[in-house]
């Protein structure tokens, strides 16, 4: 599952992206992969974030995407590579 975020105000001349992703380690456990940073910009910030299911880390991931929302970003379709 990943969730890509986008926060654009050309007031304040603000261009942001935040993706977060759902992945899971060789133990089984869950884990959140969150980035964010600047569109457009190379580098950014990254935190993984390890949970004991994967749907504890569903919840999570919710739970920052709802947060995110009322921060005023807007959830954007993920278009997937075929190749």
């Amino acid at each position: 599952m990943q969730v890509r975020l986008e926060k654009i105000n050309h007031v304040k001349r603000q261009r942001r992206s935040y993706v977060m992703s759902i992945g899971q380690t060789l133990f089984g456990e869950g884990c959140v992969l969150r980035e964010w940073g600047r569109i457009g910009a190379s580098g950014g910030q990254q935190r993984a974030e390890y949970l004991p299911t994967q749907d504890a880390a569903e919840a999570v991931l919710q739970r920052h995407k709802s947060a995110k929302c009322r921060r005023g970003y807007a959830a954007i379709p993920v278009q997937l590579e075929l190749f």
